[in-house]
């Protein structure tokens, strides 16, 4: 029978929703919560099982493998990082030829109107169709696919850590994320698409991962090879490396980003098969864009490419440059810390409209887009109109929708500086910014006055309920911030405006989001210029070291305030201090070797435990003995296929022959069977169930002497979903309980142990998951 441990050493499996604790309150929320705020809306999250589970069963399967079908599945893989670059390439492409389209149409239509002096109905036509897109964006991604707001990164980032949520990586989700990140940016919103094509990717390789979509009838039997989470989690950081290089047509960059900012587990055999995908998107999208160039795009392909080529000038630097540059990286740090800052207390006050209702959701993405609107056509009348330099290599005024010299209101021969950058897309504004040989073009208002709008436009821009990324405000407002330094250096230094943009947009970056290595990568290739290396190094890592002496990077805080359980590579000091005696709590479930199906059912209606301890005791052994560990969703298949004896003896070879390997391989998310909806007869419930053939017969153990911190990098280096916690000195139990996620989140070890001084307390409050309601 069922034994039911009630000593204070035992613990519970905490891995799925137990009771939603959001709070009202804004200040720190206990972690104990098994929910988290996927996307716009709360639901209940899991750990995934990146452990194999050794049972006789599976073992038996794997030695019945043929080279055949050892062969096949490793083609699969390489298959399946081909088709995830193929498909993720194409909607990249898809994503950037829309977005120009739809937003060049809307300035073309815009300014053709304001060449006939009809402003007023200029800015209408302006405001009214940015309002249409944003709404477009708003309305299907809150009542379709609530998962799909936001950039997905902080998601897609607390999956690979071992964090599962449903709807996180469905057909629905991805085909919102896709329509609304194309509208969000048409809309003149500053929110980028980077962050999007990041999920987008991921979302690409799960579908193709586990076979496609049940739900939509949308199926392939010839991938079950890939219905774990361990290969599914390869291919998803495959998708992540994609969707940064489809972004910016940057394929080191993009496997570079996946290994220092999305993985959590990192191999050489994966390093391979993501620089094959992002190799196959680079190339797709190299082909579509020549193709482009012939004119049969549309607007696509003659003024925002994916790829900023726009610097591949020669370098030359000095020695008095250095400073300028160190000066540039500093601030840099300053400015992207309190970016961060900025944006967590805006997503706390969105929290209280957001959570009034999606009315009210989809009321602030309007407002929003109504004060963009007012602000992008409004403040270029502050600027005063440039004559058109006479060595200008393009036309002056720039008619339409491109170009560093907008008409807007200007009369012939002259232009608008500050429309030139605000009127634009943010393709283009990054462009002209970037651009060489300019430093006489852009006046010292006008880039002031475009650094501040797209500082705090962007923050109050994230928040709203649709698709949005911060790569490319973020780069955009870091390199108008760059070029106002260079216009302050002047004749001082010898290195061009459109350089201290650059470097100005990577001290942003590095700012905010505190990547190093990828991001050098990233902003090379965006330049095409390797003789940029040495300052943009210099400027990351000083960027770098100064914001970390405020706060973490942007994902980070907006993980922590959605409230994952992410498990950070350190460990806190006090760990040192603590057991895992001291955090596993009970009560704990376990299961009889041979248990009693009446028993099972119960446990399971009861409880919503992912895993239990298998136990012998006499007459199977001499004294009690742990023998494994067995998942809740293996009990269920064996439950469903009622492969019971009358008696408790081992299972005879004829009931195994009622199981195949199949039936274990784990479903897409949120699709596993549940208690409830099987039916058992009186007689049934009498019958037994011989659970040792399909239990993990050699789990991951410690015993509760060990310290909390080890632990902590056995459970994180592993991937493990549950770790068995025995007995030093053999007692009553051969085990005192299990370890989860939860049990090493901070908030949980804090409530348990009061003890801990305040000044530790207020050191943890920035780690611990605050989860309240953002949206």
């Amino acid at each position: 029978m069922s034994t039911n441990f009630t000593n204070g050493e035992a613990n519970t499996d905490h891995e799925s929703l137990i009771t939603p604790l959001l709070s009202s309150r804004r200040s720190l929320v206990n972690s104990t919560s098994q929910v988290a705020i996927v996307g716009a809306h709360v639901c209940p999250i899991e750990s995934l099982d990146y452990e194999i589970a050794e049972n006789d069963f599976l073992k038996q399967d794997w030695r019945s493998r043929g080279k055949m079908q050892i062969f096949q599945y490793v083609l699969m893989k390489w298959l399946l990082c081909f088709l995830i670059g193929l498909i993720v390439s194409l909607i990249g492409f898809f994503n950037n030829l829309a977005v120009e389209n739809i937003a060049g149409m809307k300035f073309v239509v815009t300014s053709n109107m304001m060449m006939l002096n009809r402003f007023g109905m200029a800015f209408l036509v302006f405001s009214v169709s940015n309002l249409i897109l944003t709404l477009v964006a708003s309305i299907i991604t809150a009542f379709i696919a609530p998962a799909a707001a936001g950039s997905g990164i902080p998601e897609v980032k607390a999956y690979l850590n071992g964090v599962d949520a449903p709807g996180i990586f469905s057909l629905r989700t991805l085909v919102i994320k896709i329509i609304g990140s194309i509208t969000a940016v048409s809309s003149s919103l500053l929110v980028g698409k980077a962050g999007p094509m990041v999920h987008t990717g991921a979302c690409v390789a799960a579908l193709l991962g586990q076979g496609g979509s049940k739900r939509f009838k949308l199926t392939w039997r010839w991938l079950r090879f890939f219905k774990n989470d361990r290969d599914r989690r390869d291919l998803v950081t495959c998708g992540s490396a994609a969707g940064i290089a489809a972004a910016f047509r940057a394929p080191v960059g993009g496997v570079l980003f996946a290994l220092e900012e999305m993985a959590s587990w990192w191999r050489s055999a994966l390093l391979w098969r993501s620089f094959f995908t992002t190799t196959v998107v680079a190339i797709v999208l190299r082909a579509l864009i020549d193709f482009c160039l012939s004119g049969k795009c549309g607007l696509f392909g003659k003024g925002g490419l994916i790829m900023f080529d726009v610097y591949s000038a020669s370098v030359t630097y000095h020695l008095i440059d250095v400073l300028p540059v160190l000066t540039l990286g500093a601030i840099g740090g300053i400015l992207g810390s309190l970016y961060n800052f900025l944006l967590d207390k805006v997503l706390r006050i969105y929290s209280r409209i957001n959570e009034k209702g999606v009315v009210y959701k989809i009321l602030l993405a309007c407002a929003i887009s109504i004060f963009t609107s007012c602000l992008l056509f409004g403040l270029p009348w502050l600027a005063s109109c440039q004559p058109c330099p006479s060595d200008a290599t393009e036309a002056c005024p720039t008619i339409g929708r491109s170009g560093n010299f907008k008409k807007f209101q200007c009369p012939p021969g002259q232009y608008n500086d500050l429309a030139s950058l605000i009127f634009n897309t943010n393709d283009d504004s990054v462009r002209n910014l970037f651009s060489k040989n300019t430093n006489f073009e852009f006046q010292y208002p006008s880039i002031l006055i475009f650094f501040v709008t797209c500082f705090f436009l962007s923050i109050i821009s994230f928040g709203i309920v649709a698709p949005a990324g911060l790569f490319i405000p973020v780069i955009v407002t870091g390199a108008s911030y760059g070029r106002f330094v260079g216009m302050l250096v002047g004749s001082h230094s010898n290195l061009d405006h459109g350089l201290y943009a650059v470097l100005g947009a990577a001290s942003f970056l590095a700012g905010s989001m505190r990547m190093t290595v990828s991001l050098c990568v990233i902003i090379l290739e965006l330049t095409n210029n390797l003789l940029l290396l040495p300052l943009i190094m210099l400027v990351l890592l000083v960027s770098k070291t100064v914001a970390d002496a405020f706060n973490s990077n942007i994902y980070d805080l907006i993980m922590n305030a959605k409230g994952f359980p992410y498990l950070e590579t350190h460990t806190e000091p006090y760990m040192r201090q603590l057991t895992v005696g001291d955090v596993v709590r009970g009560p704990l479930q376990v299961f009889q070797g041979i248990e009693k199906v009446g028993n099972i059912v119960h446990v399971l209606s009861t409880t919503s435990h992912n895993g239990f301890p298998v136990i012998d005791e006499p007459p199977l052994s001499e004294s009690p003995v742990l023998y494994g560990l067995i998942l809740r969703a293996h009990v269920i298949e064996l439950l469903k296929k009622k492969a019971f004896m009358p008696t408790p003896v081992p299972i005879g070879t004829d009931a195994l022959n009622l199981f195949s390997a199949g039936d274990f391989l784990k479903r897409g998310s949120g699709n596993g069977d549940k208690i409830e909806d099987l039916q058992f007869t009186e007689e049934e419930m009498e019958m037994f169930l011989d659970l040792h053939p399909f239990t993990n017969a050699s789990p991951y153990t410690v015993v509760d002497s060990m310290s909390l911190a080890k632990a902590l990098i056995l459970f994180r280096e592993v991937g493990l979903r549950h770790l068995m916690v025995t007995p030093k000195i053999s007692g009553r139990s051969p085990v005192v309980g299990i370890l989860t996620r939860h049990d090493f989140m901070p908030g949980h070890i804090l409530g348990l142990h009061p003890m801990l001084t305040r000044s530790r307390w207020k050191r943890l409050r920035i780690r611990a998951p605050r989860i309240f309601k953002l949206f």
